[in-house]
């Protein structure tokens, strides 16, 4: 027997149905609320997260130096430490070829930092995403080959064995997080949790981590010859940031890592973030809003439309001027990649409605769409339709996309499948994002072998995702002193979702703000209110359902945060869901 809705909510405004704790759930958060006289709502998070009473303390004050895993537990790490430091001593030429990405300008300017610390200057390469795809080709790899003594690819390089092989004469160190194939290339080292030949305990790192930890390393064997290396506590803000953008689960050691990286953030001490947060017009302290929303688009925008290399060229930068002006440029096109993303997202989701939302596959492909959009487009997709969505961009016969998956579904392995089948020219990436290149005759037989892949991992068997909840909150209790509490469960994003409060019978008023948002403000009648903002809810029935409220009631559920505007502090909730009462 299925257990019954909360508030008897079978199906909201969203088509949702809302469910609370069961009752495991209730009776440990229970018994952690008595062990511990933390709020039941909040108890509720912790259960849900695995937590026991007895490990309450250590949860909510993650420490880096109990969660760091140890970096020879990595396949390769010694050589490539090795390796690596051996360049550094014979000063060597040393590339860093990086992913046009946030996680790969974060990783690329993790080295460059370290090595400009140490006086060492390497070059920089990042591929031009139209002209050159992603990842380490024969051209790039011979030319660079040519001048420099050792390669590091960074976010990239596990699948790329015919370009590593044109790197005569330089050695090649592999610092990697995407999965691999049963074969390695000829490099020197690849340190990948996601090598076939690991136990898939590191799996959810992304390539910053990779490549923090192999800093971590060469810092140990520095240490060991008597010299002090960089201060790697003060690179956290670059882990952090590449950890949010590139979606990884903030469980284990990547919640540490966000966790002490936006601490570092906060004093404002990296030139660029400090520039690209004064551009996005960050007021407050940052958080992993910030880092998905705010800056890694910005650091993006580079490699989605622009200069490849200008996201990881800021990260890296040491000059104030230089970096005012590199965020400047990241802002305007930034908001460039939006007015394009908007095209094609509604020329994307009027041809999937087309072919239809209902099976485990969405996907959608058109003659220009740019590149450096389909990725952003296909997660909106996933985000509207609750499926895996893929987006292909057509130029002279020749798609490239890139897909988007849900929880549970790996769509990374089953791309890397297809690919191996011969119905992609290429294809690979992780669980929850992926890339591929297909002829455009092979696109239709493509998409329907992904989409049976799919759907026996169970993707497409339901409507929308039940709405989880952690329990009923009063208006009264929804305080700065309660969602502080709250926060320090955190930080929330993939793998570790913001905890959802529901507010019952709530008397509601409200505005609409531009094209599609929604302000409310609503309360129980007892004396407090609280302000709300739905994003996008005219987008969808929130926004028509609540705009006219009368004297209706509603059950209202979102997140719960602090909205620092004009320099006071409020209680806002970030609303998701209504139902009527």
């Amino acid at each position: 027997m299925s257990e019954r809705a909360f508030l008897g909510v079978e199906a909201s405004a969203t088509g949702r149905r809302w469910m609370g704790p069961n009752v495991e759930e209730a009776r440990l958060a229970e018994a952690m609320m008595q062990a511990t006289g933390l709020p039941q709502a909040l108890c509720v998070t912790l259960v849900r997260r695995g937590v026991e009473a007895a490990g309450v303390a250590a949860f909510m004050a993650p420490s880096l130096r109990e969660l760091l895993p140890d970096p020879l537990s990595l396949r390769d790490m010694d050589k490539a430490a090795k390796r690596f430091l051996a360049a550094l001593a014979g000063r060597q030429r040393i590339a860093v070829f990086a992913d046009y990405d946030v996680d790969g300008g974060a990783s690329a300017a993790l080295l460059l930092v370290w090595l400009r610390a140490m006086g060492h200057v390497a070059t920089l390469y990042i591929p031009d995403r139209i002209d050159e795809g992603y990842g380490p080709n024969v051209p790039a790899m011979e030319a660079l080959a040519r001048d420099h003594d050792l390669i590091v690819c960074v976010d990239c390089g596990t699948l790329s064995h015919e370009p590593i092989a044109a790197a005569k004469g330089a050695d090649v160190i592999v610092l990697d997080h995407h999965l691999g194939a049963e074969t390695l290339p000829p490099a020197w080292a690849v340190v990948n949790p996601n090598r076939q030949d690991e136990d898939g305990a590191l799996a959810h790192l992304c390539a910053a981590s990779v490549v923090f930890l192999m800093l971590v390393e060469a810092n140990r064997q520095l240490r060991a010859d008597g010299v002090t290396g960089p201060d790697l506590m003060a690179m956290l803000d670059l882990v952090a940031l590449a950890t949010v953008a590139d979606v990884a689960p903030l469980v284990g050691v990547n919640r540490a890592f966000v966790r002490q990286g936006l601490v570092v953030m906060a004093r404002r001490e990296r030139i660029g973030l400090r520039a690209l947060a004064d551009v996005a017009r960050m007021d407050q302290a940052p958080n992993t809003y910030a880092l998905g929303f705010l800056l890694g688009p910005r650091v993006n925008a580079g490699g989605r439309i622009g200069a490849a290399d200008l996201g990881a060229r800021l990260l890296a930068c040491d000059n104030a001027a230089e970096a005012a002006a590199m965020a400047e440029r990241l802002d305007m096109l930034n908001t460039e990649r939006r007015d394009i993303e908007a095209a094609v997202r509604a020329a994307a989701l009027a041809q999937a409605e087309e072919r239809g939302l209902d099976g485990p596959l969405v996907w959608a492909a058109g003659a220009g769409w740019h590149p450096g959009v389909v990725g952003i487009v296909a997660a909106r997709l996933k985000e509207a339709t609750g499926r895996p969505a893929v987006v292909i961009g057509l130029e002279d016969g020749i798609g490239k996309g890139s897909g988007r998956s849900v929880a549970g579904v790996d769509l990374g392995a089953a791309i890397h499948r297809i690919a191996g089948e011969g119905l992609l020219l290429r294809g690979g990436g992780h669980k929850m994002a992926a890339g591929l290149t297909v002829a455009e005759d092979q696109i239709e037989a493509a998409m329907a072998r992904l989409g049976e892949l799919l759907a026996r991992q169970g993707a497409g068997t339901g409507g929308p995702a039940d709405l989880r909840l952690e329990g009923l909150l009063m208006p009264s209790a929804a305080t700065p002193a309660f969602i502080e509490q709250v926060e320090a469960a955190g930080p929330f994003g993939a793998g570790a979702p913001a905890p959802r409060f529901a507010f019952a019978e709530q008397q509601v008023s409200a505005r609409r703000v531009g094209e599609s948002h929604l302000r409310i403000s609503f309360g129980d009648g007892m004396g407090t209110k609280i302000d709300g903002i739905a994003f996008g809810a005219f987008d969808g029935p929130l926004g028509p359902m609540l705009e006219n409220p009368g004297a209706q009631r509603f059950h209202l559920a979102g997140r719960l945060e602090m909205n620092s505007f004009g320099g006071r502090n409020k209680v806002q909730l970030r609303l998701e869901d209504a139902a009527r009462a």
